[in-house]
């Protein structure tokens, strides 16, 4: 995208409180998001390529530019499992701006690492209240998944969120519609890996290989952060996104 997403969106966030919309017309068949083996010249995955081009006027975010060495990253944030400080610590460290998609339960309960990742430049992203699969909620539910979080932050840290990770990466072109409703872009991801088992944690240079061998101009990366490992390669890994000439942008 050629501007951040905050100065794309910044006018439009919540722009209304009566939703008008009839979402009726939109496809409801569930994608549960995930990624083929097959990359491009740019080592962009093509399935990441190919949903760009399909729900970009949905404000789908998948991958982003291919002439561009540039990349996003993004953390998701069910629970905390004291590892964001550090990530946090880490970030500050080496310069570079994150999202972190949070749910309604996690604003709750830590609401400090908020107030941290805010002060300090990231970008806090909608996980949903209540972590459900979107496409399966109606309407009214899928409205109040994404604007009663939006409204707790705002009131609470006088925050507007404008991008959204769907739970599971569970959507529909009905859920990308209502979230553009909402004045939200949808943000997939182009890049993850299991690192969520916190009992069953990948070896730190099986993880650093993993990640560092998938880079490519405009990715997406999903990483959870109650990943101990995550957390113990992550400067190398900005190391390395550095080195090569990688710049880490805001969302």
């Amino acid at each position: 995208m050629k501007k951040t997403l905050a100065a794309v969106l910044a006018a439009a966030l919540l722009q209304t409180t009566a939703f008008s919309e009839d979402l009726s017309g939109y496809d409801n068949k569930k994608i549960a998001w995930g990624l083929g083996p097959s990359v491009d010249s740019y080592n962009r995955p093509v399935d990441a390529v190919s949903s760009q081009r399909q729900f970009e006027e949905l404000h789908g975010l998948f991958v982003g530019e291919a002439d561009k060495k540039r990349l996003w990253l993004t953390f998701d944030e069910g629970y905390e499992n004291g590892c964001t400080g550090r990530i946090l610590d880490i970030l500050k460290e080496k310069n570079v701006p994150a999202v972190f998609f949070v749910t309604l339960d996690y604003a709750e309960q830590n609401p400090e690492l908020i107030r941290r990742m805010i002060d300090e430049g990231h970008t806090v992203g909608n996980h949903t209240c209540s972590h459900p699969s979107l496409p399966d909620c109606s309407d009214e539910k899928l409205r109040g998944e994404l604007s009663k979080l939006h409204e707790y932050i705002k009131d609470n840290f006088n925050y507007d969120m404008y991008v959204m990770r769907p739970p599971k990466g569970e959507f529909s072109e009905r859920v990308l519609a209502c979230a553009k409703e909402l004045g939200y872009t949808t943000v997939l991801w182009s890049f993850a890996y299991q690192d969520w088992q916190t009992d069953n944690q990948p070896a730190a240079d099986f993880a650093y290989d993993k990640i560092t061998s998938k880079t490519h101009n405009g990715a997406v990366y999903l990483l959870h952060a109650v990943s101990e490992t995550n957390t113990a390669v992550l400067g190398r890994v900005i190391d390395y996104w550095h080195d090569n000439g990688y710049i880490v942008t805001p969302m």
